[in-house]
């Protein structure tokens, strides 16, 4: 069974962008907007701990997440084709 491409990208694109908006507002609201840089923010250029870092934070996962999940479709199509023909 193959994948379609651009729908697998696209749910692996907003499942990484609303995970990361969630998991920052969910710091915010137990430890408070701390506007710390994070590991994720040295990746994710302007991404910190606040409610305007979690909209940044989305966007660059949902690019990222894009990407990500247009790669590993391309590539399982590209390998279940091969396998079904041998």
């Amino acid at each position: 069974m193959r994948l379609n491409v651009k729908a697998f990208a696209l749910a692996c694109a907003l499942v990484c962008g609303f995970a990361l908006f969630a998991m920052t507002w969910w710091i915010i609201i137990f430890e408070g907007a701390t506007g710390e840089c994070t590991l994720i923010g040295r990746i994710y250029l302007g991404y910190c701990i606040s409610p305007l870092g979690s909209v940044i934070g989305f966007v660059w996962a949902l690019v990222d997440g894009l990407i990500v999940g247009a790669i590993f479709a391309w590539l399982y199509n590209l390998l279940v084709g091969r396998t079904s023909k041998a």
